[in-house]
C-alpha cells in the first residue's frame, strides 16, 4: 500500500486548504485512513481520521470545526478540509492508512504512511 499526500503550499492565515491523499497498491476499502501533521522540534499531532463503512470520523477538539475529512473508496482518495488557517498549522501533514479500521488517534496504530506536504500558514 503507497499513500501519496498532496495540496499542501502557502497560504494566508484565514483561507481555506483541501490536502489529498491517493492510495494505490490495493483497494482502501477496509481501512481507517488519517491525517497527522509534525511542526518542525514538535511531535507529530493527530489531524482526523475517517472509518470505512460507517465513515465514522474523529476529531481532536482542539481541530473540531475547522476540519473535515472524507473519502472516496471508489476513487481510493481521502480529502482534508481545513478552514480559517493559522500560522500555528504550519506543519508537514502526513496521511496514513489503518488496516484495523480504528480511526484512532494514536500514530502508533497506522501501518502505512505516505510522505507529506508541506503546508505553510502566513501571517
Amino acid at each position: 500500500v503507497q499513500l501519496q499526500a498532496s495540496g499542501g503550499g502557502v497560504v494566508q492565515a484565514g483561507d481555506s486548504l483541501t490536502l489529498s491523499c491517493k492510495v494505490s497498491g490495493r483497494t482502501i476499502g477496509t481501512y481507517a485512513v488519517g491525517w497527522f501533521r509534525q511542526a518542525p522540534g514538535k511531535e507529530r499531532e493527530f489531524v482526523a481520521a475517517i472509518t470505512w463503512g460507517g465513515y465514522k470520523t474523529y476529531y481532536p477538539e482542539a481541530l473540531k470545526g475547522r476540519c473535515t475529512v472524507s473519502r472516496d473508496n471508489a476513487g481510493n482518495m481521502v480529502s482534508l478540509q481545513m478552514n480559517s488557517l493559522k500560522p500555528e498549522d504550519t506543519a508537514v501533514y502526513y496521511c496514513a492508512a489503518d488496516p484495523a479500521n480504528s480511526g484512532s488517534s494514536f500514530s502508533e496504530r497506522y501501518r502505512y504512511w505516505g510522505q507529506g506536504t508541506q503546508v505553510t500558514v502566513s501571517s
